[in-house]
């Protein structure tokens, strides 16, 4: 391919060299430069890909892509763009053949709900026979395989990398969490989607690398609605004009007990048993369908209104939706494990304070015999963070079962022993199992009829981080140990 055909949609400016010249590989790092390769200028927080220009070329690249000036040989071509992230996702779409013209495309946006409504959207369409993709939290999903990935929406070059493997394998839709701070880098740029969701919004990621300000946040946020055909959106949430304001889009709506939504639930109910935890309900409007969902919790008739409303746009029947959303799960996300007594065991990212409250406020209301929450603190992190999450569980919990997270470089012990700082502001009972593995045995070796028992913390990850080394630790592998007998 020729660096013309990869900047064929882009405005650029030829500062130096031939844009016929042909185009390798594409890399923004420039540690994996290699030769023939073009070489993009990525600003970010903590480094600018500028400074890293010559290198790049030492190793090889034949162009570089920057917004700035750089001191680079002269035989290498020089590309002067406006917005050097812009650009790298234009060029990854050529590269790869606009893979998402191939694909049915559903982005989710949202401060809460995105890894959930993606985990519902893509299980009621595999109900129905259409094999879907996925991008977010837990990494790439791809039939049985899981491609982990270091943000919820990854960079531009990997999300086009991603979509190409999916027409490859057989997908007809791709599904992905389209983050604020993707947005804001341009990691999605180069799709016009097919359905844009908006779950809900409330403050979150204002700060430091993140955004400046709430304003900025929810401005971020409205930019899907300027890349996508059909906007999908929470009539309920009181910032639903900020989030559509400039949209470019067609809109629908879904509520809760809306009749001015496109599509309303009503009749919701919680349901209990040993081992489910979930909630079920009717909607009306433009899709009129009774569900259940395995996962517990009022809020996620949201996320299964959103599924349906995007879902009902395919060529599904009512019995896939149905079959589909019942069968949905969230990995780390209120996961339930299968075990055999009469109690049920669940696994959850919790990982601060308000995780942790709004998870522990959610099973309450299904009134368990006892609710256990087993829990550490991330080390290497502000210390009231543990105070907090000590106090939340000691509140909330009839037991909290204190253990070991990811201590980092700082010693276990330390850990507990902050965390009990909190949890002894309150009433609530606690026993103290460094290990987590331990722990874990405790629980389960402990349990009684009606116990519902989180393991919060771990989620969706597979290690425990010990003095800047990840250990293998799946909690699932773990039950599964001990429910086996094994020591």
């Amino acid at each position: 391919m020729k660096l013309s055909q990869l900047l064929e949609k882009i405005d650029y400016t030829l500062v130096q060299g031939d844009d016929s010249t042909d185009a390798g590989a594409i890399v923004y790092d420039s540690r994996k430069a290699e030769k023939g390769c073009v070489f993009v200028c990525l600003k970010g927080y903590n480094s600018d890909g500028h400074a890293y220009a010559s290198g790049a070329c030492s190793l090889g690249a034949s162009a570089v892509i920057a917004e700035d000036d750089v001191d680079i040989p002269s035989d290498v071509t020089l590309i002067r763009v406006k917005d050097t992230r812009a650009a790298l996702a234009h060029m990854s779409a050529a590269y790869f053949g606009y893979p998402a013209k191939k694909l049915k495309t559903i982005a989710i946006t949202g401060t809460k709900g995105k890894t959930t409504t993606v985990s519902m959207i893509r299980s009621i369409l595999e109900a129905g026979g259409i094999k879907t993709g996925t991008i977010g939290t837990v990494g790439v999903v791809i039939g049985d395989k899981v491609y982990k990935t270091e943000n919820t929406t990854p960079e531009s070059y990997e999300i086009q990398y991603y979509m190409s493997k999916m027409v490859d394998e057989g997908c007809g839709c791709m599904v992905i969490e389209a983050s604020s701070l993707g947005l804001k880098w341009h990691r999605t740029d180069a799709i016009e989607f097919d359905y844009g969701i908006f779950t809900n919004f409330s403050d979150d990621h204002i700060g430091g690398a993140e955004h400046k300000d709430l304003e900025e946040y929810m401005y971020c946020k409205s930019l899907l609605f300027r890349q996508c055909r059909l906007g999908i959106v929470n009539i309920d949430d009181k910032n639903l004009d900020g989030i559509i304001s400039g949209h470019t889009c067609e809109l629908e709506t879904f509520g809760f007990c809306n009749d001015s939504a496109d599509i309303s639930a009503y009749d919701d109910e919680l349901i209990s048993k040993p081992g489910y935890l979930g909630v079920r309900f009717k909607t009306k409007g433009k899709l009129e369908i009774a569900v259940d969902v395995p996962i517990p919790g009022r809020f996620n008739v949201y996320n299964g209104l959103a599924a349906l409303s995007v879902c009902r746009h395919f060529d599904i029947d009512k019995e896939a939706m149905i079959r589909g959303l019942g069968r949905a799960t969230v990995k780390g996300r209120v996961e339930s494990v299968s075990v055999p007594g009469e109690y049920t065991l669940l696994i959850d990212y919790a990982h601060n304070a308000m995780s942790m409250e709004n998870v522990l406020l959610t099973l309450r209301k299904y009134n368990p015999h006892r609710l256990i929450t087993m829990f550490g603190a991330g080390g290497n992190r502000p210390k009231v963070r543990r105070y907090e999450m000590g106090e939340i569980s000691g509140k909330l919990s009839d037991l909290s079962v204190i253990t070991t997270d990811n201590p980092r470089f700082e010693e276990p012990m330390d850990i507990i022993n902050d965390i009990k700082v909190g949890i002894d502001k309150t009433d609530g009972k606690y026993i103290i199992v460094p290990d987590r593995r331990d722990a874990i045995r405790w629980c389960i070796e402990n349990a009684e009829k009606g116990d519902i028992i989180v393991l919060a913390g771990k989620g969706h990850e597979d290690y425990q981080e010990i003095r800047g080394v990840k250990h293998h630790l799946d909690e699932r592998e773990v039950i599964a140990d001990i429910l086996a007998g094994k020591k």
